[in-house]
């Protein structure tokens, strides 16, 4: 506890880093000066001659755990919201040329309230996919974008667009989006099974990555996306949205800012778009988590006007 709070601790061993200790602590030291509503604070950091330790906020649960509570997919106005509040996070530290390179349900934390945080950015990581992984990290290749499973080191915001989508989808259908079960391999078939399987026309470029070989994918054309998560189709605006985060090529992904203009949100009230940076969107008037009925993508209607949920619940 700090001054009667309760914190989380994340301890990173130095000499086991990959790259040097300076590093480490130079990212810290980046998280340290981030104050955002919907960025995990770090209160402080410790440096002794082993180890880092990240002093920050404790937040009771995170995304990956919301969902796994309420299977079957979120209500659709809580998707919103929890998308809304993960790209104004985003959009804040994009501004600052700060990636978060490990975008994952278990790295949003979720509130009492409902306030979404991200947290665990990579910190001094190796930029690349280790060409192996141990079945427990499998998962943390469903949210990788194709452009650095093929092996490219060109990071930019980009990067983190891809894992929004992915994130998206599964709020919304209730499972994940492209869940790779073995290997790089098998996570870009997944992939291009839904997107089309990419070329120097649909992504220039895509042939001087270093993992890319022709022969080694099965050749598929594009989907729409409600072809694979029909629940997309029951949300207005929800696929298009989809569809403009899922791009392979990077330079085609929808940024953090541009996606909180889409024509999605378009049904939140506007006093949203101008709230200060730490300031919490459940300060607007209305604006607060629908209970979780498990029923609610049926009985949520096409037309559904922002703040008309459909449990009768005084929540």
């Amino acid at each position: 506890r700090v001054n009667g709070k309760l914190v989380a601790l994340k301890v990173i061993r130095l000499q086991e880093e990959e790259g040097t200790p300076f590093t480490a602590i130079r990212e810290a030291s980046l998280l340290k000066g981030l104050k955002h509503a919907n960025i995990v604070l770090l209160h402080d950091i410790i440096h002794t001659k082993e180890t880092l330790t990240l002093v920050f906020e404790y937040v009771h649960t995170d995304l990956c755990q919301y969902m796994d509570k309420h299977p079957g997919g979120l209500h659709p106005e809580n998707v919103k919201l929890f998308l809304f509040q993960l790209l104004r996070g985003l959009s804040y530290i994009h501004q600052r040329y700060i990636l978060h390179r490990d975008l994952k349900p278990q790295n949003l934390l979720i509130s009492d309230t409902g306030e979404l945080k991200l947290a665990d950015f990579g910190l001094a990581r190796a930029k690349s996919v280790p060409s192996h992984t141990y079945s427990n990290e499998v998962v943390t290749l469903w949210y990788r974008p194709p452009d650095v499973l093929l092996g490219s080191t060109e990071y930019s915001t980009c990067l983190d667009m891809w894992g929004v989508g992915c994130i998206f989808v599964e709020m919304i259908q209730g499972v994940a989006a492209f869940p790779g079960m073995k290997d790089i391999q098998d996570q870009l078939e997944r992939i291009f099974l839904v997107l089309g399987t990419p070329n120097e026309d649909t992504w220039p470029g895509v042939h001087s990555l270093p993992h890319f070989k022709p022969e080694r994918f099965t050749q598929y054309g594009p989907k729409n996306l409600r072809q694979a998560w029909n629940k997309l189709s029951c949300v207005n605006h929800a696929e298009d949205l989809a569809s403009k985060l899922l791009q392979c090529f990077p330079k085609n992904r929808l940024s953090a800012q541009a996606a909180l203009s889409h024509e999605y949100f378009s049904d939140l009230p506007p006093r949203l778009w101008e709230l200060t940076d730490m300031s919490s969107i459940f300060t607007v008037p209305n604006v607060r988590l629908q209970p979780e009925t498990g029923e609610s993508m049926r009985a949520f209607g096409k037309n559904n006007s922002y703040g008309k949920g459909v449990s009768n619940s005084k929540h």
